[in-house]
């Protein structure tokens, strides 16, 4: 009996011995343990998922919404529809809401006039919930037609568990009877994962939001009896008290319902990350402002220190024992494949071997033969070329069709020209003769 323990002990050490990545691997998830109700964390570029805690719960999100309002004006920007130095005539509700002293805002005179761009600087580095309003009815109209534009957004955008009731995130309870959509109590929901995805679409779609998120301090009304000095409510930026090495956006957030909220996000050596906390707290249970920090911290350790991006498959690969297909009626009987582009991916230190290619050809190429038929033109999609990893382990994507990000079009690497017809009717001479004599030679071998 003592030595069956000995010898099951020894094997466990040599398997522990035998692979490191795989314990350590398990050792890290284990110990990343983030203390929020939900939270993500995201590589920006291909939207692989490397970290989740309960990502499709629904959740308060507080002024992680404005991140839907930069969006749509962004959008709105682009699109002409509204101008940067458009002015605002402020009315009673935006005025109201903005000498709420309880509320994140800058404060607006009734009768003043403010342009977009002072009003989405607000908005964006100070969270200023009437700035937020006002732009929401500089769009479109009001801030019910406005809500119904950011429901209508997420669902184009796929974001899946969603209600916006108003621009801002506060509770309809805070908004001075104004409020149009909901019961009177209500808050802005969304899952950690679909907030993920807003941000990476705003990144994706509108990276020069990045421009504004990333400064840490600016004056409101510089110059006049109004200005007031905001302070971004994202204190990770480097230069803040939580400052962190390329932090440069995205949104904080804050209600009683919400709880602490805070999605991140950063770059280094060219590689961005997306994070999202959903209520966190510190290692207590306990809600502080810094907890949502020090978690998000926790997420991005993990991924500098624990990935890399790696080009898996480089242009012009070529799958072994797949290098070329066969081709019917043309000049050469086959052809090479490659692929079109590079496959880069970020994967754990370490793990790169356990990646494999996974060639899939295009059956409405091939005939019954598994052959291509000629004329056939460099650079033609024969199909396409993704990753599977070994041990059946899956990859996990922010979005349904993430794994497109990782997926390459594979492509004749020449020309194939169409044999002229007397060359194809000399092969069809020689093909019936060499089935003729195939045949007799074996009715022959067959009497013996």
């Amino acid at each position: 009996m003592y030595r069956k323990y000995v010898a099951g002990f020894l094997a466990l050490i040599m398997v522990f011995g035998l692979f490191p990545n795989v314990n350590k691997a398990h050792a890290e998830a284990a110990g990343l343990n983030i203390n929020a109700d939900a939270a993500i964390l995201v590589e920006a570029e291909t939207g692989r998922v490397l970290y989740s805690k309960n990502p499709d719960q629904v959740l308060g999100i507080a002024s992680m919404t404005k991140m839907m309002t930069e969006y749509l004006l962004l959008e709105a920007i682009k699109q002409g529809r509204v101008k940067w130095e458009q002015e605002y005539a402020v009315s009673e509700y935006v005025w109201k809401i903005s000498h709420d002293t309880s509320l994140s805002n800058v404060p607006l005179r009734r009768d003043g006039k403010y342009n977009i761009r002072e009003l989405y600087q607000a908005m964006t580095i100070y969270s200023a919930n009437a700035a937020t309003i006002a732009i929401a009815e500089t769009i479109a109209g009001s801030e019910a037609n406005f809500v119904k534009m950011m429901n209508d957004k997420a669902n184009e955008l796929g974001l899946k568990d969603y209600k916006f009731v108003n621009s801002t995130g506060l509770n309809n309870s805070n908004l001075k009877g104004y409020h149009s959509v909901g019961a009177e109590d209500e808050e802005n929901v969304m899952s950690a994962r679909g907030t993920a995805r807003l941000a990476s679409r705003l990144i994706s779609d509108f990276p020069e939001v990045l421009e504004t998120t990333s400064i840490p301090k600016m004056t409101f009304r510089e110059g006049t009896d109004d200005k007031i000095d905001m302070q971004n409510w994202n204190w990770m930026l480097p230069s803040l008290v939580y400052g962190y090495e390329g932090v440069d956006g995205l949104k904080t957030g804050t209600t009683d319902f919400a709880g602490l909220c805070f999605t991140g996000t950063a770059i280094r050596n060219g590689t961005r990350y997306i994070t999202v906390v959903m209520n966190a707290k510190d290692g207590n249970g306990k809600s502080t402002y810094k907890s949502r920090f020090d978690e998000t911290q926790k997420m991005f350790d993990y991924a500098f220190s624990n990935f890399g991006k790696e080009e898996l498959f480089p242009e012009n690969y070529q799958v072994k024992g797949k290098k070329t297909l066969p081709v019917t009626k043309g000049k050469e009987d086959k052809v090479k494949i490659q692929t079109k582009d590079p496959i880069t991916m970020v994967v754990k230190n370490g793990e790169k071997e356990n990646y494999k290619p996974s060639l899939v050809l295009d059956k409405k190429k091939l005939n019954d033969k598994g052959e291509l038929t000629a004329p056939i033109k460099k650079g033609e999609k024969v199909g396409t070329l993704t990753i599977k990893v070994e041990k059946d382990q899956a990859i996990e994507f922010l979005t349904d069709n993430g794994k497109d990000n990782i997926q390459v079009d594979v492509v004749a690497a020449q020309d194939v020209e169409k044999a002229n017809w007397f060359v194809l009717m000399m092969r069809g001479i020689g093909s019936f003769f060499g089935n003729l004599w195939g045949s007799i030679s074996s009715t022959v071998k067959s009497w013996f």
